[in-house]
């Protein structure tokens, strides 16, 4: 399996708003066909977030999340992976309770608090549809995307019992660190799922330096104790892509972490980002893992224990 590449499709998130992009899924059905569309391209997972479907916002209730995924588990053998980070403004109980109630595979876990700026995403988009989005970006200035200690030890003690494994987001070295805190008390298990993430305002950088440093130091807590997976935001999508999967690890693509397909070119679709990232990994001589072989690499309960 060291040849297999495990490619996780982030679909919607909550960093981009309804405006900037015609090809962002918000309603139930389009997060459906989103996350189908990207298995069939090649797409081992499915990251996903839930949105309001008439204006776009973050939704993180349980009632949100249930008609797509129905839709995604009749359609597909994808791996599902749902977020606890939601998004910044809102509480960690709020957070959690998809995981929670669902059960899943995969959950995200944010692995330390840190400013999350949107806010330099005003100076390329200027007209909105919807009230909420030019605030939502605005105030992010002074925004904390609050994961502490205790906040962190909430969600992994919550969904102890589900069986659930988590893609663990670091967005800076220290966040490592914190993973190797809650692996020497025993709160959570390995193989660890590291998704290292660079180039959010507020997180580390997207130099192909931060890349090798983030690696070096998960190598040096964990040794073979992990997988490693990268994203990078917006532009530095597919360099960072390509830098991971030549030094053995994972990838993400998805419009939750950019929403283009080249400079000036929007992309059409979440599927059209897999295939292109599928082209990189294939031109290294590597291959693309079926949902099976990531349940495998990762040690995942499968899909036949979820509660959906």
């Amino acid at each position: 399996m060291s040849r297999k590449v495990v490619i996780t499709c982030a679909v919607t998130g909550s960093i981009h708003t309804p405006s900037m992009s015609p090809h962002l899924p918000v309603t139930p059905e389009e997060i459906a066909e989103a996350a189908i569309g990207a298995a069939e391209a090649g797409a081992a997972i499915v990251h996903l977030h839930a949105r309001n479907p008439v204006d776009g916002r973050p939704d993180q209730t349980p009632e949100a999340f249930a008609p797509f995924l129905s839709r995604i588990k009749q359609a597909s053998d994808v791996v599902v992976n749902l977020t606890t980070g939601g998004a910044a403004t809102m509480t960690i109980e709020e957070r959690v309770r998809p995981a929670a109630t669902f059960k899943p595979e995969v959950a995200s876990l944010n692995m330390g608090s840190m400013n999350f700026g949107l806010y330099p995403m005003l100076e390329r988009f200027n007209d909105f549809r919807h009230a909420w989005e030019r605030e939502y970006l605005e105030t992010s200035r002074e925004r904390i995307f609050k994961n502490t200690f205790t906040d962190i030890e909430y969600i992994l003690t919550t969904c102890a019992e589900n069986g659930t494994r988590f893609e663990i987001e670091c967005y800076d070295i220290g966040h490592l660190y914190t993973l190797a805190h809650f692996a020497d008390r025993g709160v959570v298990k390995p193989p660890f799922f590291v998704q290292s993430v660079f180039g959010i305002l507020g997180g580390i950088g997207p130099h192909p330096e931060d890349v090798a440093h983030m690696k070096r130091t998960a190598d040096r807590l964990f040794g073979s104790n992990y997988r490693w997976s990268v994203l990078g935001a917006g532009r530095h999508q597919l360099p960072i892509a390509a830098m991971a999967a030549s030094m053995g690890g994972n990838v993400r693509v998805g419009l939750e972490d950019s929403l283009w397909l080249g400079p000036g070119r929007l992309a059409g679709s979440n599927a059209a980002q897999v295939r292109q990232v599928r082209q990189i990994i294939e031109g290294l001589g590597l291959e693309v893992a079926t949902p099976a072989e990531a349940r495998g690499i990762l040690e995942l309960k499968g899909g036949d224990r979820v509660g959906f």
